[in-house]
């Protein structure tokens, strides 16, 4: 798949700018505290007041492993965290995957489904399009236990108006086959350097976001750029990052566009090396026929918590309250994060959690903010830098998607 071709509706980054004025520059996305804009979405939708009764239907676009179980949820075996919600809510799921955010924006904008668990590389693109709802969270009583540093988050709060409930939380960590790398790496370098002993056995992933990673090696190697934010680049920052991934492609076997594709490629040695989510390595290590190793590198990374979002369209408005409700419930939370190798969003949730697993929340970092503190999560590029920085003009991710068309080849 060549990711992040099939984006429409860029005009609506205009409007995204001005949602995203005066950034902190909190590496995780922390919610301005100053200079932000006072225009939005052209026309928000309206905030739902009060919960009905359950419709009787939900439809969902996901990221795979996220809905699973019940109706019409994936099917794993031994894992069903979607019926106990069909059973106490009488709302029958039904889920489409997505196959990245670019797909997901399209399908939301088509009005077919009710909610999206959307990473911040599509939640703005969502709400300065119109096609989500600001939520109100008197209608979600577990939001209150929610973590701290999931609340308000630049990706998906606009003047003050939160547009969904957090899912969890991961890096995108570095991702190695320990039977071809022999001396464990600590830097994003075995995948960026011209020298790289793994030449022809780097993955990376194919979506137009990744441009943020080799921003973020240059922002630690060459402080010169200036680069204080990997989602804010001018056009001199975004043509040093394009020369860096430029460089990267000559060491490239192959690159990923969905989990499955990384997976099969570790497993029959296609791939030795690159960056990854944490679930490619659960499945890899579970399946017995191989083993992976993984890592923050020294540098940081970039990461992603995902928004369960509500259509402005829902035609099961009810349920999807239900579902942003249940999903970040104790012992729900704890069943698709532990699934999925992420980090739970509240301390209920972890309680749950090591219930399955010894040591599940220190693993993920759960609580822990300093760990996050270097994990850039994804968020939107705009025209406005979401470094705070004036007089400047950032690039958007129109621009980030020509980079990546170029560097790959279409």
């Amino acid at each position: 798949m060549h990711h992040g071709r099939i984006v429409t509706a860029f005009a609506v980054l205009a409007l995204v700018a001005s949602a995203c004025g005066g950034g902190t520059g909190n590496p995780t996305g922390g919610a301005p505290t100053s200079g932000t804009a006072t225009e939005g979405p052209t026309a928000p939708a309206a905030t739902q007041a009060t919960l009905g009764p359950g419709e009787g239907e939900l439809n969902l676009v996901a990221w795979a492993g996220y809905v699973v179980g019940g109706t019409g949820g994936e099917q794993v075996e031994g894992y069903d965290w979607v019926t106990p919600f069909e059973d106490s809510t009488g709302c029958k799921v039904t889920v489409k995957v997505g196959l990245d955010s670019a797909n997901m924006v399209q399908l939301m904008k088509t009005g077919q489904y009710d909610g999206v668990s959307a990473s911040g590389d599509a939640t703005l693109r969502l709400i300065a399009g119109n096609d989500v709802s600001p939520v109100n969270f008197d209608l979600i009583p577990n939001y209150k236990d929610v973590f701290d540093g999931l609340k308000n988050q630049s990706y998906n709060t606009v003047n003050g108006a939160g547009y969904g409930v957090p899912h969890g939380r991961g890096a995108n960590v570095l991702m190695w086959d320990p039977s071809a790398v022999t001396t464990a790496p600590d830097s994003w370098s075995v995948v960026f350097a011209a020298d790289s002993p793994y030449k022809g056995k780097v993955t990376a992933y194919n979506y137009a976001i990744y441009v943020a990673d080799a921003a973020l090696y240059l922002m630690k190697t060459k402080p010169e750029l200036g680069i204080t934010n990997p989602y804010a680049l001018d056009a001199t920052q975004l043509a040093a990052a394009k020369d860096l991934l430029v460089q990267q492609k000559a060491l490239i076997g192959k690159y990923w566009g969905t989990a499955q594709e990384e997976i099969d490629g570790f497993t029959n040695g296609d791939m030795t090396i690159g960056t990854a989510w944490q679930y490619q390595a659960n499945v890899i290590n579970a399946s017995g026929t191989k083993t992976v190793q993984f890592t923050k590198p020294k540098e940081g990374a970039t990461g992603w918590s995902d928004t369960w979002m509500i259509s402005a369209k829902a035609k099961h408005p009810n349920c999807m309250y239900l579902w942003m409700n249940y999903i970040i419930s104790p012992k729900a939370n704890a069943d698709v994060t532990v699934y999925f190798g992420e980090a739970p969003v509240s301390a209920a949730a972890c309680a749950e959690a090591e219930k399955q697993q010894a040591n599940f929340c220190s693993d993920f970092h759960a609580a822990d903010e300093t760990y996050f503190k270097d994990v850039y999560y994804w968020n939107t590029p705009s025209t406005t830098c979401l470094d705070g920085r004036t007089g400047v003009q950032c690039t958007d991710f129109d621009a980030w998607t020509q980079v990546w068309t170029e560097v790959t080849g279409g």
